[in-house]
């Protein structure tokens, strides 16, 4: 009622953020993120305040709490790593077991459990103050920078909260799961979870990758060391047929004595601890949950002490990842980083929660590593290149070592992982590194024993190019592949041969990749494959084999065309042997990305000059009196597609503009006419979109495929077709439509198909 005795309205409710709402005019957006727990965000004179309200507790469910909080003290419990790992663990509450303790400690009304319960959880099991602000999926970014700290939601930011800047695990609660993954060590599977940080002014590196290993109490090091020293010690008759047995059934037996039996006090906890749970079973106790005599703790020193002798101490696991291309330790106290590959969705190097505290650690590791491929390290040398063959997977590592000696603060490792499963060209058209057209040019290049160079800096994926191609070598050719150890090189021929300079060494000389070439000469090849031509020997022998008439595919370290050139000059070559190249591909990798850049044709005068061009696409390289012609095939634009130069009756008058001289090449070392190898091409560029379509992947079934198209290309054509034809009728397979292509348009031998090659 007014004074004038007329009634007065009260506006009915409106959400907090409408221009209406006479009850809250500062609130701009009010939730509850979970149960219980509202989320406030609220405009100040500056900027936005952000609030959480949580469930709030009597006096007795307080102490209630307390009880619990000291209960658990011991307990080494885990926290959970990142936003999604906080959200599930909230839905899915305590575990049974913990659950069974609140359960003993806890007298209340059902809604005070709720309460109880809620602030238990977020105190022993997530973020402690930091839970509700985790719990609200609309924070994006946090900034520590501050007095305060202040989070950045999708529609307000900043909002300062209440918490100090550098609450506990402030790295945690913004954090965003990437993905997680298990790696298998013998007998245990080792949780890996990758996540980004959006945490501003905290660490540089957003990115994490983080082993979550067994954790360890107080004391347990300790137990460890011992038990490592006595199984050093062990007398031992005989030889160990398996290391990894003995380690473990040695370890399991001293560290189940060390646990119950190190001394009267331990004998006593372990007395007590079993006591407690024996009486906890008949509602007389309360259940322990101190985990230093739980049954899975045996389990975990175990595996640190398998990890230390029979793996690479805090390097087993990133070594035995499969999703990891490059591991670094680069100093004794910093983190250890890796370099994800390019497949898993995250490519750029990141930090681990893995490093060496103490350089003793470190240099085991180091030597260990080095002892495995057959190399000493010390102070004459103390540094090496190693290659190791990884236990998990069927995997090349290749290690750089060093010691203290010649390495500024303590040791440093670089390990590089090659991928298990070769790369197919239909894996490197479904990454978008390479285009249909140039499969089908490297298809006739390797086929007819062409020379073909893979060029870039390290890393780049040189050798995944040229291993990717290398069923389309003949069944029936002769490939000699030379590398220094690595094994990179992938032969699906039985007619091949693969040499190591590791396999050639010997007390009395080190065999280096030039005397491999040399040899490789002499054992009649139709194809020789060199996995690396960098030094001046390599390069000079390389020289001698291009003389040698047979196939040649290599890769080397250059750029683009003008290092190229230099490089092999300051090798001391004449210039003038880069135009017995056929073709040069240079790979790049660009944020992550690898991809063909360009890919060049090396010339004569008078075939640049046939060319007529005069763009950016071709030049001239001069070095030593000598000039050095160049003309691009194929090249990689600015929009990510990717252009090809052939030319072709077929072709219009706009795409003419874009010629090469790589055909003709191979009709000349065919002694064909140039009409057949254009028409060859445009047959096998067929073969290569229907096995895009397709999708074959495997290598051995493209290098199978492949044989059976010389074997009888009809039958196999036709055996194409049957299949596809089923799979769309069964609706199996994938998802292509029968395209008329793939049939006799093709050529199916005499004068069109493989009869007359």
């Amino acid at each position: 009622m007014n004074g004038n005795g007329g009634e007065r309205t009260v506006p009915a409710p409106v959400p907090p953020d409408d221009a209406d709402a006479w009850y809250a005019p500062d609130v701009c957006a009010q939730d509850e993120i979970h149960p219980g727990v509202v989320a406030t965000i609220r405009e100040t004179r500056e900027d936005f305040a952000y609030e959480v309200r949580e469930p709030t507790l009597t006096a007795d469910e307080g102490g209630t709490l307390d009880r619990i909080r000291d209960h658990f003290a011991d307990a080494g419990l885990e926290r959970p790593l990142t936003r999604e790992g906080t959200i599930e663990r909230m839905e899915r509450g305590f575990e049974p077991k913990y659950r069974k303790v609140i359960d003993r400690l806890v007298d209340c009304s059902p809604a005070g459990r709720r309460r109880v319960d809620y602030h238990a959880l977020t105190d022993l099991r997530c973020l402690a103050e930091l839970t509700p602000h985790a719990l609200d999926e609309r924070i994006e970014v946090a900034d520590a920078a501050e007095d305060r700290l202040v989070v950045h939601t999708a529609d307000y930011a900043p909002a300062v909260t209440d918490l100090p800047a550098d609450p506990d695990h402030l790295e945690r609660f913004a954090s965003e799961r990437l993905e997680r993954h298990t790696v298998a060590f013998h007998d245990f599977e080792i949780p890996v979870v990758v996540y980004r940080e959006n945490v501003l002014g905290n660490d540089p590196f957003t990115t994490k990758y983080a082993v979550q290993e067994p954790d360890l109490l107080p004391g347990d090091e300790q137990l460890i060391a011992d038990c490592k020293e006595r199984i050093w010690e062990t007398n031992v008759d005989g030889v160990v047929e398996d290391p990894v047995e003995f380690v473990d059934e040695q370890a399991r037996k001293l560290l189940s004595r060390q646990l119950t039996a190190r001394n009267t006090r331990a004998w006593f906890d372990a007395l007590s601890y079993r006591l407690r749970a024996a009486l906890a079973e008949y509602d007389l106790a309360v259940p322990p949950v101190d985990r230093r005599f739980a049954d899975d703790r045996l389990s975990d020193l175990v595996y640190y002490v398998l990890r230390d002798y029979v793996g690479h101490g805090k390097l087993t696991i990133p070594i035995r990842d499969p999703t990891l291309e490059d591991i670094e330790a680069n100093r004794v106290g910093e983190r250890v980083k890796v370099v994800p590959r390019t497949d898993v969705g995250h490519n750029e190097r990141i930090p681990t929660n893995l490093a060496f505290e103490d350089e003793r650690t470190f240099v085991n590791v180091v030597t260990q590593l080095a002892a495995a491929d057959g190399t000493e390290l010390n102070a004459s040398t103390p540094s090496a290149k190693v290659n190791l063959q990884s236990d998990a997977a069927d995997e090349t590592i290749r290690c750089a070592v060093a010691l203290p000696t010649i390495s500024e603060d303590g040791p440093h490792i670089s390990i590089r992982k090659q991928a298990s499963d070769t790369m197919t060209p239909v894996d490197l058209l479904d990454r978008d590194s390479i285009s249909t057209e140039l499969v089908a040019l490297l298809w006739l290049l390797y086929e007819h024993r062409g020379v073909v160079l893979f060029s870039g800096p390290t890393g780049v994926g040189k050798t995944t190019l040229m291993n990717a191609h290398m069923p389309f070598v003949r069944y029936d050719d002769r490939p000699i592949s030379i590398d220094e150890g690595s094994r990179e090189v992938q032969l699906p021929h039985e007619t091949g041969v693969s040499l190591t300079t590791r396999d050639h060494e010997s007390e009395y000389k080190r065999v280096t990749m030039s005397d491999l070439m040399t040899e490789a000469n002499y054992l009649n090849p139709d194809v020789e494959v060199i996995a690396e031509i960098n030094t001046p020997a390599s390069f000079e022998t390389f020289a001698e084999s291009l003389n040698t008439g047979h196939g040649i595919i290599g890769t080397t370290h250059a750029e683009d065309v003008q290092t190229l050139v230099n490089r092999v000059v300051e090798q001391g070559l004449p210039p003038y042997l880069l135009r017995e190249l056929d073709l040069v591909v240079f790979p790049r990798r660009v944020d992550g990305e690898r991809y063909v850049g360009r890919v060049v044709e090396l010339l004569d005068e008078r075939a640049y000059r046939d060319l007529d061009r005069d763009d950016d696409r071709c030049g001239t390289v001069r070095k030593n009196g000598t000039t050095i012609y160049w003309n691009t095939v194929a090249e990689r634009t600015h929009d990510g597609n990717f252009g090809f130069a052939y030319d072709h009756p077929q072709l219009g008058d706009a795409e003419r503009d874009l010629r090469t001289k790589i055909l003709d090449r191979i009709a000349t070392r065919t002694d064909r006419p140039l009409d057949a190898v254009e028409d060859e091409f445009h047959r096998k560029h067929r073969y290569v979109q229907y096995l895009e379509r397709e999708g074959v992947t495997d290598f051995e079934a493209l290098f199978g495929f492949l044989a059976d198209l010389r074997t009888n290309e009809a039958a196999t054509v036709e055996r194409a077709r049957r299949r596809t034809t089923t799979d769309q009728a069964t609706g199996s397979g994938t998802d292509s439509t029968y395209d008329p292509d793939i049939d006799v348009s093709l050529g199916t031998g005499g004068e069109e198909g493989y009869g007359d090659d």
